[in-house]
């Protein structure tokens, strides 16, 4: 197979810290399949990863974890009904599932979480190999290179706005601000909007205004712009602690802040009446298996759909460098063809 390989991180501007490497076909071991990956959408978890911001758990390491395609071949004890299927991998890539916090349905809090592109091989390849019960079978109507985004951009902005406290099921009239707006947010807004909510989106980028507008968006501004109306519940996109603390700015009394990030740059201190009333600031940590098949069923309803930028497996250095800069539209996908 063909990969992109991680030996040693550091910041991906100038340097390409991956290199291009051929290695043997993954053999799937007990309860594994291997997968023949198509596409693989670029998160910036994955840029964290390559810089080191996130400390490293496997070196070499082949990241990756917004990867689609079909399996290739089962390990022992798989289910023989995964064979041939089109599937997606996500970045939760797989739990003890006997700890507390499995057995109360937040495997994504498990202790033994294993992660798809930090802590084993993910999809920045031609070939992986996942857990057989953590992949997810994909709906049609989404073409392989606009399904790779919803895999994590798409999963985990669903779960921040169920951390924010937004009921998409109730969410008419109600006042959601979208702090940053890269992929994730460009498909929670269209969750948000479906559902009947009013979206503020702040951001620093003219154009992703315009895209915001374009899908639905009440309001635009930057960061430091405050909505035109107190927000009843806001997630920030952005890695950026002062970004916490705009959202935290335009929230009403008993809001909550669902901060959609991995790594932050740190909060800088705010006055407590920012937080008196009964607002709340919350981390937003991983997806359950549950909440990636959730979105995925929604997402094919309503349908979402994607803004993505297609480059080759090759250019993974050029996508991170991209991302890095603030210059995709959207999701940048590795395309394996």
């Amino acid at each position: 197979m063909h990969a992109m390989e991680l030996r040693a991180p550091g910041p991906v501007d100038p340097t390409d810290r991956l290199v291009p490497v051929e290695r043997p076909d993954p053999a799937p071991g007990p309860g594994e399949v291997r997968i023949e990956v198509t596409a693989c959408a670029v998160c910036r978890t994955d840029l964290q990863v390559v810089e080191g911001d996130l400390a490293p758990r496997l070196l070499p390491l082949i990241p990756g974890h917004q990867a689609v395609g079909h399996v290739a071949a089962l390990g022992a004890g798989a289910d023989p009904a995964l064979l041939g299927a089109r599937v997606g991998v996500a970045w939760t890539g797989g739990a003890c599932g006997s700890c507390r916090f499995c057995a109360s349905g937040r495997e994504n809090l498990c202790l033994e979480l294993a992660f798809t592109g930090w802590s084993r091989d993910g999809g920045y390849a031609t070939a992986m190999t996942a857990r057989a019960d953590f992949v997810h079978p994909l709906p049609a109507g989404f073409a392989d290179l606009d399904a790779a985004p919803l895999l994590c951009g798409g999963a985990i902005g669903y779960r921040s706005l169920r951390v924010a406290g937004v009921d998409l099921t109730a969410a008419r009239g109600l006042r959601l601000g979208l702090f940053g707006f890269g992929a994730s947010a460009t498909i929670a807004i269209q969750l948000a909007v479906h559902a009947g909510a009013s979206v503020y989106v702040a951001t620093r980028s003219a154009p992703e205004r315009l895209a915001a507008e374009s899908l639905g968006a009440t309001w635009t501004g930057g960061y430091d712009d405050p909505p035109p109306v107190p927000l009843d519940a806001a997630v920030t996109f952005a890695p950026s602690g002062d970004v916490v603390v705009s959202a935290l700015r335009a929230l009403d009394r008993g809001g909550i802040v669902a901060v959609n990030a991995i790594h932050l740059d740190g909060i800088p201190a705010f006055d407590y009446d920012l937080l008196w009333m009964e607002r709340q600031v919350r981390s937003v940590a991983n997806v359950t298996r549950e909440d990636v098949r959730e979105f995925l069923a929604r997402a094919a309803a309503i349908p979402i759909r994607t803004r993505t930028e297609v480059l080759g497996l090759d250019e993974a250095n050029a996508a991170l460098r991209r991302l890095r800069a603030g210059q995709v539209a959207g999701a940048a996908v590795l395309s394996m063809g």
